[in-house]
């Protein structure tokens, strides 16, 4: 199977590329899911400290590559040709994802800071800062998901795709790069 990661910094559209996958029938697994469904285990509401911690955590008890290890499991029950990975957030879980598929591209998705932090006020979701100051709010996840080497993760892409336009410019654009033309 051929697997299509998305990497990104929170509110950078991940989860607009993948929505545009599951538009295209392409089964999508979420590395946040994985990281939810243990909160979930362990009773913890799905807050961003709490599933920042749980995925903390998950990493430094099973290895950096924790996270991509359990959604190897979710990927090969798909038994799809092709899926898509959202949320990747180390170069371990880009190397494991590497080794284990038949064929593996990395997309960087990539929005100017600034747009990011009206996207991530704007979107209203559990994990999301709710402080006052979300500016250093969104610097305090920021700075725990680049802990986890998320840098590295994102130099290690094969393609950027930049989504500071429109919704519909940014899923244009995912949509040719998951089904690109015959030159």
């Amino acid at each position: 199977m051929k697997i299509v990661g998305f990497v990104g910094m929170p509110g950078s559209g991940k989860s607009v590329a993948a929505d545009v996958a599951r538009e295209m029938n392409i089964p999508v697994v979420v590395m946040g899911d994985v990281i939810r469904e243990e909160a979930a285990r362990r009773d913890l509401a799905p807050t961003d400290r709490n599933l920042g911690a749980v995925g903390s955590d998950l990493r430094n008890k099973e290895g950096p590559d924790a996270i991509a290890t359990r959604c190897l499991a979710k990927i090969r029950e798909t038994e799809a040709p092709v899926v898509v990975v959202e949320g990747i957030r180390s170069k371990s879980e880009v190397d494991l994802f590497r080794r284990s598929s038949n064929g593996f591209s990395l997309i960087e998705v990539y929005v100017p800071d600034e747009v990011r932090l009206a996207r991530i006020g704007s979107r209203g979701r559990s994990d999301d800062a709710n402080e006052s100051d979300l500016a250093a709010a969104v610097a305090n996840r920021d700075a725990r998901e680049l802990g986890w080497g998320m840098g590295e993760a994102i130099r290690a892409a094969d393609l950027r795709i930049e989504n500071a336009g429109s919704v519909e410019e940014f899923e244009g654009r995912v949509r040719e790069v998951l089904d690109p033309k015959p030159p």
